[in-house]
């Protein structure tokens, strides 16, 4: 028993001593081989300037295009309301019925004083022909022919009076119709039937809105419209054929609004509170999904710059300066820092203007191994985004390429 023991203690000794020494000699191959496999290797971009289109997203609020609000010309008793609130109307259309039997009779009397007039204007202007002859044959006297041509304007101005008082009684007649001013959608009314107004009373009956075309109103700070002015005029940007800035609508809900519009102009002063400007675009609305008073934000183009030089923003660091700086493998495939100038992002890349040019390459993947001074291997990064097409708002990443 006691030579058995033994045995299998030297046995297991020899295999544990065994296995000791397979695995040192695995890690020696391991660790040879890690020194062969050269320097690290880091994905990279090549720089290439691209045409882009620069925007601006600004807040802002709808309005209507045209607002009118409905009020009596006249007094009396609202008869009838023929809309219903909430729906369109035309212009002309009759809102409200007011009781017209008084400006009816005024009407009614104001034509018979006319008759009256004009009739009495027959008899005077007979009279004041026969006094013009026979005041020649010294038949009357100078006297009364004078006496009867002042009757005959006196007559004349009667009727012309006539005639205006019954345009009034007519006017006041239509005005017990109230109509809609405008074409648009008209909202809830302020009175009933059976309600009593007056003329041009502060209270208005109801409210109309013309929501097709619609207004949107953004501010912009006047320090951003001085540059955006001073880019375009020194050629940093440029303006599409058209030469209008167009303007697209982001939803409350975050949604695209689908039809484009344009800005049509800026306000000439600055808000001395806010320092800031307002900007008018309008926007066609055939659905009148956009209505009067909803919060949105318009995206403005500001420019096109042609020769855009982006980077993704996972390349861009800061140093202990907070200083914006890109790691570039330069000669002899050696890391080095590069400090750079953004001006601003472009979706998920800054828009640099100084400190880099055509053809430097950018490390985006493997930065934890591109320490500086050191040497790497270059490869296309292979999660580059597709270049977007010129004039879209969107940022393209430069193109991916080989090491030169």
């Amino acid at each position: 028993m006691r030579n058995n023991f033994r045995m299998l203690l030297v046995s297991a000794m020899v295999a544990l001593l065994g296995g000791v020494l397979l695995s040192g000699c695995e890690k020696t191959q391991s660790a040879a081989g890690a020194t062969k496999s050269g320097p690290p290797e880091v994905g990279v971009i090549v720089i290439q300037p691209q045409r882009i289109s620069l925007t601006m997203e600004l807040p802002g609020r709808t309005s209507p295009y045209l607002i009118s609000e409905v009020r009596p010309q006249v007094n009396g008793i609202i008869q009838k309301r023929h809309f219903t609130e909430g729906s369109d109307v035309k212009s002309g259309q009759v809102l409200y019925q007011i009781d017209p039997a008084t400006y009816q009779a005024a009407y009614d009397s104001a034509k018979a004083s006319l008759a009256r007039t004009e009739a009495n204007l027959a008899t005077v202007r007979l009279k004041a022909q026969r006094y013009k002859d026979l005041v020649k044959i010294k038949a009357v006297s100078q006297q009364d022919y004078d006496d009867a041509d002042a009757a005959l304007k006196q007559s004349e101005a009667d009727v012309a009076s006539a005639k205006a008082a019954v345009e009034t009684a007519r006017i006041n007649l239509a005005y017990t119709k109230v109509t809609a001013p405008i074409s648009g959608r008209i909202g809830r009314s302020t009175v009933t039937d059976g309600a009593l107004v007056t003329g041009n009373q502060s209270a208005a009956l109801a409210t109309i809105q013309q929501l097709d075309p619609i207004y949107v109103d953004v501010t912009q700070s006047s320090a951003e419209l001085l540059r955006l002015k001073q880019n375009l005029a020194s050629g940093a940007l440029k303006t599409d054929r058209t030469g209008q800035a167009r303007v697209r609508l982001i939803l409350e809900d975050g949604s695209d609004y689908p039809l484009p519009g344009a800005l049509k102009f800026s306000e000439v002063t600055v808000d001395q509170s806010t320092g800031s400007v307002t900007l008018r675009a309008i926007f066609p609305n055939r659905q009148q999904t956009l209505l009067p008073g909803m919060f949105v934000r318009a995206v403005l183009e500001e420019g096109i710059k042609e020769d855009a030089i982006l980077v993704p923003q996972r390349g861009v660091t800061r140093n202990t300066k907070g200083e914006p700086m890109v790691m570039v493998v330069g000669a002899g495939e050696k890391v080095e820092p590069r400090i750079i100038k953004v001006n601003r992002t472009v979706g998920e890349s800054w828009l640099v203007s100084d400190g880099l040019k055509t053809g430097d390459r950018i490390i985006l993947d493997g930065l934890q191994r591109a320490l500086p001074g050191t040497t790497v291997k270059t490869v296309p990064f292979q999660n580059a985004p597709a270049a977007q097409p010129a004039g879209s708002s969107q940022p393209a990443a430069a193109a991916a390429g080989k090491k030169s």
